[in-house]
């Protein structure tokens, strides 16, 4: 992706970015549509909308926060890589709870927590014997 409104060190960046992220450009798929809003004859005859599809993800991003293409196509896969990290993110976290989870499911219940079943266990107990014996007299 080059542009001429931009500054190779932003490209750069977004370059770098990507790759850390293990995005390649031949899976985002481009198009270009009419914005809406301000702007005018500009934006009335002039594709400057640009929309993104990530498409091993399926996430999608629509950017026409500029009357620019070029800034709006930097803008728009700037905004899918902080969207496609937070998908990311996410499946981590809930990996993590799942198993964290599990962990403390497995794990052998306090002397405290053991005693306090064990009480209630025998106060049921107890409750059940009473109404045994109600029946029987």
């Amino acid at each position: 992706m080059s542009t001429m409104s931009l500054s190779p060190e932003k490209e750069d960046r977004l370059a770098q970015r990507m790759a850390a992220l293990g995005i390649r450009e031949d899976q985002i798929e481009e198009t270009f549509v009419r914005s809406g809003g301000h702007g005018g004859q500009n934006v009335n005859k002039t594709s400057t909308c640009v929309m993104l599809v990530h498409r091993p993800t399926g996430l999608s991003v629509k950017c026409q926060s500029t009357r620019q293409q070029g800034l709006n196509r930097f803008l728009a896969r700037w905004m899918l890589l902080d969207k496609i990290e937070a998908a990311r993110q996410s499946r981590l976290q809930a990996e993590r709870a799942r198993i964290e989870k599990l962990r403390r499911a497995s794990r052998r219940p306090s002397r405290g927590a053991k005693e306090r079943m064990l009480a209630s266990k025998a106060h049921r107990a107890v409750k059940k014997e009473s109404r045994r014996k109600a029946g029987f007299e």
